[in-house]
């Protein structure tokens, strides 16, 4: 009995498996990145910044390992 898909080539599914693994690995950095933060951030900003995480998340996740980790209130970057 043949298991390959005749319809999605072998290398696709690789492909496809592969990027859906590194999606998942950047969401969970970003979450653990943003949990840790989180002192430093008001309760409101925080959520909103996990539910951007989660519901985009590879945008998400580059915006807050890019940007919102960077832009706590209070802290000035090193010049």
């Amino acid at each position: 009995m043949e298991t390959s898909n005749p319809l999605v080539p072998a290398p696709y599914d690789l492909v496809w498996s592969v990027l859906a693994v590194i999606t998942v690995a950047l969401t969970v950095v970003a979450l653990v990145s943003l949990g840790r933060a989180a002192r430093g951030l008001s309760p409101w900003l925080a959520l909103a910044w996990a539910a951007l995480i989660i519901v985009v998340p590879v945008l998400g996740a580059v915006a807050w390992l890019g940007v919102g980790r960077r832009a706590e209130p209070g802290v000035r970057p090193p010049r």
